[in-house]
């Protein structure tokens, strides 16, 4: 794969490596966002081992493909993913979360950019989209300064153990 697609002057996109097991065991199992997801069962590392060593990382024939975001000094600050991809459509859904220590760096600006760069005109994805809870303004500015737009308030969209949340869609076309 052409790594130039994936890469700025501070961060990088990589296929996840068996070393990875213990970052998304972190991610995967963080229940403070299952809130923004639709995770609602922990995963065990044997799960997530087999995955790591069965996923061909083929976005045709498993419909998702999964990004680990590197810093400079090499650490792992999180992952992006494009989920749920419809190729009759040309669409794909993103996905992104980064460990605590990472947030509000812009590292996830970064990640996003190079994703939706890749997508687009490397991919020739047509659309990108993404799920984000109402109240979540953080994740929503995120989106909006990378030019996704709203496109929808889906009510009641997402339940949790305080009743419902809304949820916006926000889609990104090729420029």
């Amino acid at each position: 794969m052409n790594t130039t697609w994936l890469k700025d002057d501070a961060i990088s996109l990589r296929t996840p490596e068996p070393e990875d097991l213990e970052l998304m065991y972190a991610m995967e199992n963080d229940t403070t966002l299952w809130s923004v997801g639709n995770t609602t069962l922990p995963y065990s590392r044997y799960t997530l081992r087999q995955y790591l060593e069965q996923s061909k990382q083929d976005l045709y024939a498993e419909r998702q493909a999964r990004f680990v975001i590197g810093v400079e000094n090499g650490e792992a600050a999180g992952m992006i993913d494009l989920a749920d991809f419809d190729p009759l459509n040309s669409r794909a859904e993103v996905c992104i979360g980064l460990l605590g220590k990472y947030r509000g760096k812009g590292i996830a600006a970064r990640a996003l950019n190079l994703i939706c760069d890749y997508a687009f005109k490397k991919l020739h994805i047509n659309q990108l989209y993404a799920f984000i809870p109402e109240w979540n303004e953080e994740s929503l500015g995120l989106f909006e300064k990378n030019g996704f737009k709203k496109s929808a308030l889906l009510q009641q969209w997402q339940r949790t153990e305080n009743g419902y949340n809304n949820v916006f869609l926000v889609q990104k076309l090729v420029e």
